[in-house]
């Protein structure tokens, strides 16, 4: 009984599916055409990968927006420390650091490591390949 009510079931999705015609309509009220469409409008920048997941928990994507860290918008080719709006280590400010591809990678293995006295105490990720895709993810930031 059960499967004969999921073929029925099936079989009327598919039947509407051919219907057409509304999905060359605009909706009514300037409403979205479907939750898909605006999803995809609201996910137009790129992806985060599950490695920022942490990096999430401290640091905002969007310019201007700080967390417990700095805002990471625009942070690839930028000196360290040198964003306007927030306070930085003195160990940060001085380290003379510019956030590149080899920079990024030695930071994000051993922060504390890499310059000592930073505020961040994130440990590091030990996973050069997550590293990697971190840093790929980071320069797409503006």
């Amino acid at each position: 009984m059960v499967r004969s009510g999921a073929i029925a079931a099936g079989l009327m999705i598919l039947a509407l599916a051919g219907c057409g015609g509304a999905k060359d309509q605009a909706p009514p009220d300037g409403a979205s055409a479907s939750p898909a469409a605006s999803t995809a409008a609201a996910d137009e920048g790129p992806k985060m990968p599950p490695a920022f997941a942490q990096c999430a928990s401290c640091h905002a994507v969007k310019p201007g927006q700080n967390g417990i860290g700095p805002s990471l918008a625009g942070v690839f080719g930028r000196k360290a420390a040198s964003m306007a709006g927030f306070e930085y280590s003195p160990a940060l400010k001085a380290s003379g650091l510019v956030w590149d591809d080899a920079s990024l990678d030695k930071w994000l293995a051993n922060p504390m490591g890499t310059v000592p006295g930073t505020r961040m105490t994130y440990a590091g990720q030990g996973d050069a390949a997550k590293r990697q895709i971190l840093i790929a993810y980071l320069k797409t930031l503006k």
